[in-house]
């Protein structure tokens, strides 16, 4: 067996899941810089009709969307505290 001699990490189901969400919490920033840089982008290519108000309904839906995929990630990471193992020194 190839397992023999390898130490298996075993994490807990819930603070697997904390450190995840945690890890999504962190991204979310990184990920709304590209979608509000999309419209940047769409200048460079070419004008194929997307006007001023195309933009800005574009930018209000992902504004929008980020708050509340935020405040979704928010809600959970208060639902789900991280077990005393958790706190150990990493």
């Amino acid at each position: 067996m190839a397992t023999r001699g390898k130490k298996l990490v075993f994490l807990e189901r819930a603070s697997y899941r904390q450190r995840r969400l945690q890890d999504v919490a962190r991204l979310l920033p990184v990920l709304a810089a590209v979608l509000f840089a999309l419209p940047l982008i769409w200048k460079l290519v070419g004008n194929d009709g997307r006007g001023t108000s195309d933009v800005m309904i574009f930018l209000f839906v992902i504004w929008s969307g980020l708050i509340a995929v935020a405040a979704i990630i928010s809600r959970r990471l208060k639902l789900e505290p991280e077990s005393d193992s958790g706190k150990e020194e990493r």
